[in-house]
């Protein structure tokens, strides 16, 4: 994606990237969109100083369209629905550290997924200990797979051990980040 500049349009709450704190950008905020996957938009805001994550479903403080892939509908499902293990990888690959434009599943967070009838568990990690986005991003990833036909629950804890390493990056993922 090429960086494109943006004009705040309202008043957005966004959340600071890596600190994970929630404030407030005025309209007419200028800053420089720099990602846009997952359904959530990356922006730098010099006069901010930093980083930060904008949900899609205020994509029009911005002048975009929601796309409406951050925050699906859960769908109404039969007690004999199943949730399949594919499901829940399809969804996982949709949910993106938003200073990296590789999903969590190419980046090798995910360490364990289970699918137990309507109830799904995933322990993920993050890139860094101090990440303050681990809560957000842990958050997307449980409102994708809730949106799953069948899901009646889904656990998603951030664990450390063992400690992520470059190396945990998929091929796909090596790719896109010119590591190959």
């Amino acid at each position: 994606m090429d960086y494109e500049q943006v004009e705040f349009h309202r008043d957005c709450e966004v959340i600071q990237i890596p600190a994970g704190l929630t404030v407030t950008v005025r309209k007419g905020t200028q800053g420089i969109l720099t990602q846009a996957l997952g359904g959530t938009y990356t922006v730098q805001i010099p006069m901010m100083g930093g980083l930060f994550r904008v949900h899609d479903r205020d994509a029009d403080a911005i002048g975009k369209e929601s796309s409406g892939v951050a925050t699906p509908e859960p769908e109404a499902a039969g007690a004999d629905a199943e949730v399949s293990e594919e499901q829940v990888w399809e969804q996982l690959r949709e949910v993106y550290d938003p200073e990296i434009p590789v999903n969590v599943v190419d980046l090798g967070l995910i360490y364990d997924m289970r699918v137990e009838g309507r109830k799904v568990a995933v322990k993920m990690t993050l890139t860094a200990q101090g990440c303050g986005m681990g809560p957000a991003i842990a958050m997307d990833a449980t409102r994708r797979i809730q949106a799953i036909p069948g899901v009646t629950e889904a656990d998603v804890q951030v664990v450390w051990d063992p400690p992520w390493s470059p190396h945990m990056i998929s091929a796909e993922g090596r790719a896109i980040l010119g590591m190959e």
